[in-house]
């Protein structure tokens, strides 16, 4: 089928975007030292968004050295004062919400209904549950004394850019500690935003601050001494290099990185329902998500319905601008990871699998890539290894209960998994035996602020969320 052209976006609200967005430092935007500027480019046409500074390591030293003058008093703020703070922070952000969500759609990929309809009530649950939390610390780890760590260092990704940058400024600032956040180099728009709404707040200077650039300012942030703790969610190469820095040197570290799920179906689970979580857990977001269930374990006497049905659904899925609300599936977030994507689904096919993809007409501009499945996987396959971090779907059936903990087990990531079946004992019991930090059953990619989020093995170590959450941003 012949592409269509990229036709205009049916959103009408538009963000109120600068030209250009200096660096925000000690509560005020500030031109970097070196003028380094790059331009973020919109994924889906390819067309320049806006200027935004590169931070070199005397931006990042600022940074840090407002962060850690505010320190003193931020931390000496009594909790009640500090969640005033946060719950203005989470109001005005609800009053910009929609405005927030068509920047991360543009700077993104992501379909408007998820950024609009998932993400933003995500962001702001976040900032409220962190700010009830700010004058109970006391309460939630009783007679441990529990105090600030100092100044932490936020290194965020590219696929949740405002989503991640909350899991981790809300309950570092509830717990008293000041913040420099980093974003993702392609995604930076809504981490700027948010400083716009700390200034609008007025949150003491210094007490958030936000630096863009690429990989080198992520790592100069890492490297700089007077980090108490750095959280990093990203992949698992850079969290390695990250926790091989800062071995030894006594600053707190939280990784939440790679993961390969196994999203395991069993005969007796509410297929219909089961259908949807399987396309929610693999094609929302484009794949870019690290719990993603991108490994399919079908129970093999049901394998030919679950695919049939699975294939039906797939191809109602709407590929294309994200802006539209009626988008299921965007575009890629970058022409370095659709090159990934091919790259692996290329594997594949020569390894041996099945490839199937949707037969939707791709926009000619932007980057694009059909939502795909994979039968007669082998556990040994790229794709079944491999994280590909993109729309692409791995299935394999097993015809036993060992069978399936088994082949969920065979990876090196530990982040997630699912499980479907209508008897509540066997989910429970299947989910104690699967490696991985996060177990949904009869649903997937439901996440909430009062529940922990992490991983183990390759997929990274500490909390995000909940009272566990909590604890990695205090001493006791």
């Amino acid at each position: 089928m012949s592409a269509i052209p990229y036709a205009p976006a049916p959103e009408s609200v538009r963000p109120r975007l600068r030209t250009s967005y200096d660096l925000f430092i000690d509560g005020a935007f500030v031109a970097p030292r070196d003028g380094s500027r790059h331009v973020t480019i919109n994924p889906a046409t390819h067309e320049p968004i806006t200027e935004v500074s590169h931070a070199g390591v005397a931006d990042v030293q600022a940074a840090v050295d407002a962060a850690s003058g505010a320190f003193p008093a931020w931390s000496a703020l009594p909790g009640a004062e500090r969640g005033k703070h946060l719950f203005r922070l989470a109001r005005i952000l609800q009053e910009r919400a929609r405005e927030l969500a068509v920047a991360e759609t543009l700077d993104g990929g992501k379909p408007i209904r998820e950024s609009r309809d998932i993400d933003l009530p995500l962001v702001a649950a976040h900032l409220f549950y962190h700010a009830g939390w700010a004058d109970k610390l006391a309460y939630a780890f009783a007679g441990r004394n529990p105090r600030p760590l100092g100044v932490c260092g936020a290194v965020i990704p590219w696929n949740f850019p405002l989503l991640m940058a909350a899991w981790k400024v809300a309950p570092a600032l509830a717990c008293g500690n000041t913040v420099v956040l980093k974003p993702a180099e392609t995604t930076p728009l809504t981490a700027l935003l948010l400083a716009e709404i700390a200034q609008e707040a007025d949150l003491p200077r210094g007490v958030l601050n936000v630096i863009t650039g690429g990989p080198e300012t992520g790592a100069a942030l890492v490297r700089n001494p007077g980090l108490a703790k750095v959280a990093f969610t990203g992949s698992t190469a850079v969290g390695k290099a990250i926790a091989t820095e800062l071995a030894g040197t006594g600053r707190r570290l939280t990784l939440e990185l790679g993961g390969k799920a196994a999203n395991i179906v069993f005969a007796d689970a509410p297929l219909d329902q089961a259908i949807e979580g399987i396309v929610n857990g693999i094609y929302f977001n484009q794949g870019h998500v690290c719990c993603a269930g991108s490994r399919l374990l079908v129970e093999e006497s049901i394998a030919d319905v679950v695919l049939a049905k699975l294939a039906r659904r797939v191809r109602t899925l709407r590929v294309g601008d994200p802006l539209d609300k009626n988008t299921d599936v965007g575009a890629i977030n970058s022409p370095a990871q659709l090159a990934r994507i091919r790259a692996l689904v290329a594997s594949g096919v020569e390894e041996g699998a099945t490839l199937h993809q949707s037969d939707c007409v791709l926009p000619d501009r932007g980057n694009w890539f059909a939502p795909t499945w994979f039968t007669d996987v082998a556990p040994a396959h790229r794709i079944a290894r491999e994280e590909v971090f993109g729309p692409v779907l791995a299935v394999m059936t097993f015809r036993t209960p060992d069978e399936a903990v088994e082949l969920a087990n065979n990876t090196r990531y530990g982040l997630s998994a699912g499980v479907w079946t209508d008897k509540g004992a066997k989910a429970l019991r299947i989910a104690r035996r699967l490696r991985a930090g996060v177990v949904w059953a009869n649903t997937f990619n439901q996440l909430d602020p009062t529940s922990p989020f992490g991983g183990m093995r390759e997929s990274g170590f500490g909390r995000e969320g909940g009272m566990a959450g909590l604890r990695e941003y205090v001493e006791l």
